[in-house]
């Protein structure tokens, strides 16, 4: 940006197709994500970024405290969710009048964090040991600060992996280890609802998510894995697997020419692998494709009482989680994890987590009837990318926003479910 505080000191540019149009260039006047403003708003309502504030420790002196750490951190998490998950765009992003009152503080009369500025914050600050541990909590901390607004029916873990690659000195988790191994610490914080493990566990790993205590409040639904000696074997030539040997009655190939649709059968029993504790419900699920010889057999342990088909309904839905993980990737670009450090990268994963958080947020609890069911993908590209020019008074400022995609009454219909989202006010006694 040559001239970032203010007009451009060059002359107007001319349009050779109508020589009536001209081109100023504004700088700081001008915003091409003023939207940004709904989200700040809904972190107002909620208390968010307040409570990561009290939460990280600043360990600045002298006069590296321009900026205090809750509003570093509202531009980390604020510029990712509007696509500027790199420190270098803060060159721009300082200078952006949408995030210097975001920001709030002394940027909003001068600008926001220089890149300089927020490297050592993501890369230094916020790599201490401290605030490491509090940065992987404040997920959860949103997360409890909204359910206490709007209290939960239930809460559903959908357990997936994903791959982000990294460069410098990474910690790579081992190929072989399940999704849903290594889940048990984001399980604690969880003390009722249903869980569907999207990629199989152990035996072991079946019998510890059985067994817990919480487990007797908690609907679970777990695939049990495939191994070499889990696959379908034929009936009539080879030996079936113990858990095969239960339906081996729906393995055998229906009499009579093959339809050209799947053929499904369900079935339930009690079994009891070598590792559990006591015998537990399993669910089979038997296909038979046009054109296949053998069957495609899954099978799933579970707690729930409902029939069959339900359960495998049920369980199938998890694929959803799939999609949540597609929009963090195409939406706040989690995958970006470009620092030399195992802690620097695990900081940016976790900012773009509270990015992809806070985006979530505005959609399940603040957006109206007919735009409900946009992506995040969506929200940033209609709703944060709202241009808008700053025009500053004597006792206001005002960010006059073009209204093409998000017209005025739906941005006022958000503020106002975001207004429904503040707690009640309590007035002092006399």
């Amino acid at each position: 940006m040559e001239n970032p505080t203010g007009d451009s000191s060059g002359e107007v540019l001319r349009l050779d197709f109508d020589r009536r149009l001209m081109l100023q260039f504004r700088g700081s006047v001008v915003t091409s994500d003023a939207g940004l403003l709904a989200y700040r708003e809904l972190d107002d309502a909620l208390g968010l970024t307040t409570t990561a504030g009290e939460m990280l420790a600043d360990a600045r002196t002298g006069k590296n405290g321009r900026h205090a750490l809750v509003g570093l951190l509202r531009q980390s998490v604020f510029g990712r969710l509007a696509g500027y998950e790199d420190v270098n765009d803060a060159e721009r992003l300082r200078h952006d009048p949408a995030m210097r009152w975001i920001v709030g503080g002394k940027a909003a009369a001068g600008c926001a964090a220089s890149p300089s500025q927020m490297g050592r914050f993501e890369t230094k600050w916020l790599t201490a040991d401290k605030n490491l541990s509090a940065l992987g909590d404040l997920s959860g901390q949103w997360i409890d600060r909204v359910h206490a607004r709007r209290p939960p029916r239930g809460i559903l873990l959908d357990l997936d992996s994903s791959v982000s690659p990294t460069h410098g000195e990474p910690v790579r988790r081992s190929g072989t280890l399940r999704p849903a191994s290594g889940q048990r610490s984001q399980r604690r914080r969880v003390g009722s609802g249903a869980e569907a493990g999207r990629g199989a566990v152990s035996g072991q790993g079946v019998a510890h998510l059985f067994s817990s205590r919480r487990g007797l409040r908690q609907s679970r639904c777990l695939r049990i894995p495939r191994s070499r000696r889990d696959q379908v074997c034929d009936p009539v030539a080879g030996k079936l697997h113990p858990l095969q040997e239960r339906i081996s009655y729906l393995l055998q190939r229906p009499i009579g020419r093959p339809p050209n649709e799947v053929r499904r059968f369900y079935a339930n029993f009690t079994y009891q692998a070598g590792s559990w504790t006591k015998p537990r419900r399993v669910v089979a699920k038997v296909e038979w494709h046009p054109g296949e010889l053998y069957p495609r057999v899954g099978f799933i342990v579970t707690n729930m009482s409902r029939p069959a088909e339900n359960v495998v309904a049920f369980y199938n839905k998890r694929g959803t989680c799939e999609q949540w993980i597609k929009e963090g990737k195409g939406a706040i670009k989690w995958t970006r994890l470009s620092c030399r450090s195992f802690a620097a990268n695990a900081v940016r994963l976790q900012l773009h987590a509270l990015a992809y958080n806070l985006g979530n947020f505005l959609r399940t609890l603040a957006t109206p009837e007919l735009i409900k069911d946009w992506s995040l993908t969506s929200l940033k590209e209609k709703l944060i990318k709202i241009g808008a020019k700053l025009v500053s008074h004597g006792r206001y400022v005002a960010f006059q926003m073009a209204e093409v995609a998000i017209p005025r009454h739906l941005f006022a219909d958000i503020l106002r479910l975001i207004a429904e989202l503040r707690p009640p006010f309590d007035p002092v006694p006399a």
